[in-house]
């Protein structure tokens, strides 16, 4: 076996793995940046799938009275994922040690965020740690069907475009430059049509490198500012939520994870400001983040949950008397789920649309492209005709 283990040095490794039941055979120390902290982009990624397993297994055992330590080392010896086997090894040892596991697991918040950080505490308070697996796994296959269906919606719109863009290149790069030198020997006047392709094409012939270059150039130009300017962030981040269709959907998807997660944080029965704080973490809009600020100090400052909801705009008003009604009946739990599940239907929805919109835009794009062509190119032969004496 191998793999990456914390230790403080070369004996300390040798009792841990001899409390695992393996004898050391060989060991050197890794780079700084390739430690488990560091989750180095060489080893493998953890993806949600991984965590699901991983969480069903815990829920499993501890659902058969397994002690924790025989939990984790069970976990450990059946992750097929080297990195989550290594990090298991590093909270096995952590637990052992006195650590609990919520402290244990918040050594990689790369891996274990602070939702599920907070959700396993959660459990260890109330002694109900089941009942956070539980949580987690309806959350994180929340996140993975969520995930999935994104991926296949976009996936035929993603090849449409590449198909458009690798048309445009080779129809302006190579095969209108073939034809423009027939068009300028037949001595007469150019239509608009044919002029502005044949620019066109030029363009692309002298200037392919800048053409290629600019998408990337503006890409990392966007996020150094972004990064530099809060307040250019912010104003971007205002205007992505005004545009016309993406806004709606970029507003619909934040507000949904964070309504599935403060649901599911609520119900593990965790308090209502730590539920706000840890929810409002999962969106990164920060004109969203900014109205959930809003809602959490209202709260604070002794407002129903409902009222808050509804003062920062951003929850349809179907929503805010559902959360109303869960107040005034003290049965907010299940109130909450049923948040999560209208926002879960209501981006399916708009993630739909928003496909159907796309892609008849793309194949119109391609036909237009495909028509100028055609008109240029066709054009002024077509008028040559009329000057051929019979």
């Amino acid at each position: 076996m191998r793999g990456v283990v914390s230790a403080a040095n070369e004996a300390d490794l040798y009792n841990q793995l001899k409390s695992s039941g393996m004898e050391l055979v060989s060991c050197s120390p890794v780079q700084k940046e390739s430690a488990l902290g560091g989750l180095s982009i060489m080893r493998p990624k953890i993806k949600t799938r991984d965590l699901i397993q991983f969480f069903m297994h815990l829920e499993q055992l501890q659902a058969a009275g397994v002690p924790m330590l025989d939990s984790l080392a069970d976990v450990r010896d059946s992750a097929d994922n080297q990195t989550l086997k290594d990090i298991m090894t590093d909270v096995h040892r952590s637990v052992f040690d006195g650590a609990s596991l919520s402290e244990s697991l918040g050594n990689y918040p790369k891996v274990f965020t602070s939702l599920y950080v907070s959700l396993i505490k959660a459990g260890e308070d109330t002694g109900d740690l089941e009942k956070s697996y539980t949580q987690l796994i309806k959350y994180l296959k929340w996140v993975d069907d969520m995930q999935t269906k994104i991926k296949k919606a976009t996936r035929y719109p993603t090849i449409l475009l590449v198909v458009v863009i690798l048309t445009i290149v080779v129809m302006m790069g190579v095969v209108v430059p073939q034809i423009v030198g027939f068009i300028k020997n037949l001595g007469q006047e150019l239509p608009f049509m044919t002029t502005s392709l044949m620019a066109t094409s030029e363009f692309f012939q002298e200037y392919w490198w800048a053409v290629l270059a600019a998408p990337i150039v503006l890409f990392i130009t966007y996020k150094t500012i972004r990064k530099g300017s809060e307040g250019f962030a912010y104003t971007m981040d205002s205007w992505f939520l005004r545009m016309p269709i993406a806004g709606v959907l970029i507003r619909k998807i934040s507000i949904a994870r964070y309504s599935q997660t403060f649901g599911s944080l609520f119900s593990s029965g965790i308090d209502v400001i730590n539920c706000l704080k840890s929810a409002k973490k999962t969106v990164t809009n920060l004109a969203l983040i900014e109205a959930l600020e809003t809602v959490e100090a209202r709260v604070q400052a002794g407002a129903p949950l409902s009222q808050a909801f509804n003062s920062s705009g951003e929850f349809p008003t179907l929503v805010i008397r559902m959360i109303k009604i869960g107040e005034e009946s003290g049965n907010l739990t299940p109130v909450l789920m049923q948040v999560s599940e209208f926002y879960t239907k209501d981006v399916d929805e708009a993630v739909q649309g928003l496909i159907t919109m796309i892609e008849p835009m793309l194949t119109a794009l391609l036909g237009i492209m495909i028509l100028w062509i055609a008109a240029g190119v066709f054009g002024p032969i077509y008028a040559s005709f009329e000057h051929i004496n019979i």
